[in-house]
């Protein structure tokens, strides 16, 4: 008996509807790239593993999928040593390459790489799938899409600001309701400072950042198994429950972190964004929780969150965070400020700030808020009935001219019986279907038909046309 077939789980078919969707995600992301002037690119799909490992702290190395090497990956190792040897150890002497994790470490290979091509600021965004071994569950996928957008070679905050522009104009092309959170690594950075625990940074940031996920009682737990002290644990509990308006959040951590230099930076560094997007009024719903409807359809509210310290090693000035507010499902964008990424490739200093969307994740929200314009998920908007060679032949050169003008068309390919071709138009969900027959051949005309109403029309190639371009 044939083995059933089946896709590995954490991955998904799409359909031809599915597609549709997919694409009015990607063109509407592009669309608004474009209009901040960035450029595509691509990168393989597997890179090697030593520009992957290290990269996302030791829970991204566990995750990254790994691709034996070609040929007897295990020429020169004994079996004692296969079976005494850790599993890491040996996945580094059986693996040489592995499936991208992200797009933001392959990019920052390619400008190392590529530096001397390239005119900075270097503006680009880049639309790929990326995998990661985690657990399959509710969002959360092994293989999915990423559509990045990344400024490199300059220093300014205005990238923070132009990201978060496009971030907003994004989410209210597709319709979604979000809220965007914003925080610094170095705010985090002065908060282990000031509590003394500075060499325990990593720790509280991956600690604080399951907020959300795990509760008040678990974070702490974590804290205190991380090393920290009781007395460093209750420091930290204003500084996770904080509340209050950005500028009331602000000016409490400028006076907890009055002793930090570092923190005072990234406070400063998150007052010149929030202050150049509320000139902008894209703030407005987040400083100002009393404006009307009216004002708040304007942008989506943009959310100082102390609690938001994404995991991955490289952020070290502003980071973000996209939240659905209308459906419960985890982030749908991120990104942040990561000041030397290229020096891990021996180009040091060349400062860079990017988001990423998730497209599989926007999608799910998109789909669960019924929210795709009709006109992006339709296909063939006009069938044309087969009734035999000559009639086909004649709805040919009718076709040459409704394509021509940008209406979707198909003739049914065989002269199968009227209702099999309803059926078919039917279940495509076709608009329109054109009938010509020996009268409409001698009168130069085709029958229209709407198979939403029923009602029928003769009307020549032209009147067709502006019909279905009206």
């Amino acid at each position: 008996m044939a083995q059933k077939p089946s896709i590995p789980k954490g991955t998904r078919d799409f359909s031809p509807v599915e597609m549709a969707k997919r694409n009015y995600i990607f063109q509407t992301i592009r669309e608004v790239y474009a209009l901040y002037g960035f450029q595509q690119i691509e990168t393989p799909a597997m890179e090697n593993l030593s520009t992957l490992m290290g990269k996302y702290g030791e829970e991204g190395d566990k995750l990254l999928f790994k691709i034996l090497n070609s040929g007897d990956f295990l020429h020169g190792i004994t079996p004692d040593e296969v079976a005494t040897t850790s599993t890491l150890k040996l996945a580094a002497r059986f693996c040489e390459k592995g499936l991208r994790y992200d797009l933001t470490v392959p990019f920052a290979r390619y400008v190392v790489q590529h530096r001397d091509e390239l005119t900075l600021p270097f503006k680009r965004y880049q639309v790929q799938p990326v995998w990661r071994a985690d657990r399959p569950q509710k969002g959360r996928y092994r293989e999915f899409y990423q559509f990045d957008g990344d400024v490199v070679g300059s220093d300014s905050l205005l990238n923070e600001v132009e990201l978060m522009q496009i971030v907003d104009t994004v989410f209210r092309r597709f319709g979604v309701r979000v809220c965007i959170k914003i925080n610094n690594r170095k705010i985090l950075t002065g908060i282990a400072e000031v509590i003394g625990a500075a060499d325990k940074i990593v720790d509280i940031t991956v600690a604080i950042d399951k907020l959300d996920k795990i509760g008040l009682d678990n974070v702490n737990a974590e804290l205190r198994e991380a090393g920290l002290s009781e007395t460093q644990v209750e420091q930290l509990q204003p500084i996770i429950r904080l509340s209050g308006s950005n500028q009331e959040k602000l000016a409490t951590m400028r006076e907890v972190l009055r002793e930090s230099e570092t923190g005072l930076r990234g406070i400063e560094e998150t007052e010149f964004i929030l202050s150049r997007l509320g000139s902008l009024a894209c703030d407005t719903a987040a400083t100002n929780p009393t404006a009307g409807a009216a004002t708040a359809v304007l942008a989506n509210p943009i959310e100082l969150d102390l609690t938001l310290a994404r995991g991955l090693n490289y952020y070290t000035g502003a980071i973000f965070e996209v939240k659905a507010l209308d459906v419960q499902i985890g982030s749908i964008t991120g990104g942040g400020r990561y000041d030397n990424l290229t020096g891990i490739f021996g180009m040091p200093g060349l400062s860079g700030v990017g988001i990423s969307f998730g497209v599989d994740r926007i999608f799910d929200v998109l789909n669960a808020l019924d929210a795709y314009p009709k006109e992006a998920v339709s296909t063939t908007q006009l069938l044309f009935v087969n009734f035999g060679e000559r009639e086909a032949d004649y709805c040919l050169q009718a076709l040459r001219s409704v394509r021509e003008a940008g209406i979707r068309a198909e003739l049914y390919p065989d002269a199968a019986k009227m209702k099999k071709q309803m059926s078919y138009a039917n279940a495509k969900q076709i608009p329109f279907v054109a009938l010509v027959g020996e009268s409409e051949m001698a009168d130069h005309k085709i029958t229209l038909k709407n198979m939403q109403t029923g009602d029928q029309q003769s009307v020549t190639v032209d009147e067709l046309i502006n019909t279905l371009n009206a």
